[in-house]
């Protein structure tokens, strides 16, 4: 009963946070693509369509900041026994991504944010390529971890429990390999599909033509593209999951 409980309860916030972790990583990307239009061009509707995305990333960023806190806290509070078995190998990546990638994208997020008209326009669009990349990276090292469930790597066992000896196996699995590249390449797609949305409604609703018309045009160039290569990625995934599952 407890296990189901523990199950239900984390499945739940899972579900939760990942809606947020792919519009995250595909939007920041795609707002950095609409502020380096507006630095190159210096056309006002660039800088409207950056200022209103960057008002949904940011919106996204701190929902998915808090469910993604209640997920950690669950790996001790419903899954204590597995974390203090597999702690020295799962732990790894999760701190490198904590003290890592996060932070990165948190205080450049923050410059961000707070830096229209305070910094120079050549660093404050350095800002937010920065958040784009933190979330690349925080996306790295979180599917290095869930990648080693899959196909455990890089490990000796020590009094019985596994312990990490070679750092560079977990990204180098190929499970995380093609599962890492599906991830970020539906991140685009999920990004795009919203920016797409969002565009259209404007578009439906009388929002300005002149404006929303050209993120229409951007989430189109991105989704089309994005939406193949998930599909071949995802194909081989597939593949290489299906090679390394347990014979039953």
């Amino acid at each position: 009963m407890n296990v189901d409980l523990a199950r239900i309860q984390f499945a739940f916030t899972s579900i939760n946070h990942f809606l947020f972790v792919p519009v995250t990583i595909g939007l920041a990307f795609l707002t950095a693509l609409l502020q380096t239009a507006w630095y190159r061009t210096r056309q006002d509707e660039y800088l409207r369509l950056t200022k209103f995305f960057g008002t949904l990333l940011v919106i996204n960023v701190a929902i998915g900041v808090v469910t993604g806190l209640v997920q950690e806290f669950q790996f001790g509070m419903d899954w204590g026994a597995y974390s203090r078995l597999v702690g020295n190998v799962f732990g790894a990546p999760l701190a490198m991504e904590g003290l890592g990638a996060f932070f990165l994208e948190s205080t450049f997020l923050g410059l961000w944010l707070f830096g229209w008209d305070r910094l120079p326009r050549r660093v404050h669009l350095a800002a937010i390529w920065a958040v784009a990349f933190g979330g690349v990276l925080s996306a790295l090292f979180i599917l290095a971890a869930n990648s080693w469930m899959q196909h455990p790597v890089g490990y000796k066992m020590v009094h019985g429990k596994p312990q990490l000896d070679d750092i560079w196996a977990l990204f180098t699995n190929p499970v995380f390999v093609w599962g890492y590249a599906k991830v970020l390449f539906a991140s685009l797609v999920t990004g795009a599909a919203v920016m797409l949305a969002v565009s259209a409604w404007q578009l439906r609703h009388r929002g300005d033509r002149a404006v929303f018309t050209r993120s229409a045009k951007m989430a189109l160039i991105v989704l089309v593209p994005a939406i193949l290569f998930t599909m071949l990625i995802g194909d081989e995934l597939g593949v290489v999951e299906g090679r390394y599952q347990p014979m039953k």
